[in-house]
């Protein structure tokens, strides 16, 4: 079975332009990337579980903030991997600054046979949506697009 995550696509609007709120992966891996390394925060869920509430769920384990709103649906996208992203937009005002994430454990580095624990996100940001679509996962590109086309404004 392909793999399938949940999300949230927080938005606000700052000074008359659109911004959403992404984080950016953590590990040694991501740590010098910018460019298709941010993402909206998201993860797996099981088959059984209802998309919606891991969306929830998986907002508030990558940035410790709990979101509430007036959710709509976004339509699924696929990634280059074939993992399916179903995703909710909402407008609201999470803290960017002060974000706190589950960790993984990874050998690092690699065949040291040293285990080391590191944030799923290192931080977050609220990004302009013209130069989100620059730095974020390109699979999930078109969640901006439908946000931008939702709203009526320019991408």
């Amino acid at each position: 079975m392909k793999k399938q995550s949940a999300g949230i696509l927080a938005y606000r609007f700052n000074n008359g332009d659109c911004e959403v709120f992404l984080i950016h992966p953590g590990g040694p891996y991501w740590r010098n990337r910018e460019k298709d390394a941010w993402s909206i925060p998201k993860g797996e869920f099981d088959q059984g579980e209802r998309p919606f509430e891991a969306a929830i769920r998986e907002f508030k384990e990558e940035t410790g903030h709990d979101i509430g709103g007036e959710f709509w649906e976004l339509e699924p996208v696929i990634q280059k991997g074939g993992k399916t992203v179903y995703a909710w937009a909402v407008e609201a005002n999470p803290d960017a600054s002060n974000i706190t994430s589950n960790t993984f454990r990874m050998e690092w580095p690699p065949q040291s046979g040293y285990y080391q624990h590191f944030p799923e996100a290192d931080r977050a940001g609220w990004i302009p949506v013209i130069q989100a679509q620059e730095i974020m996962f390109k699979g999930q590109e078109p969640l901006i697009d439908q946000l931008t086309s939702r709203l009526g404004i320019a991408s």
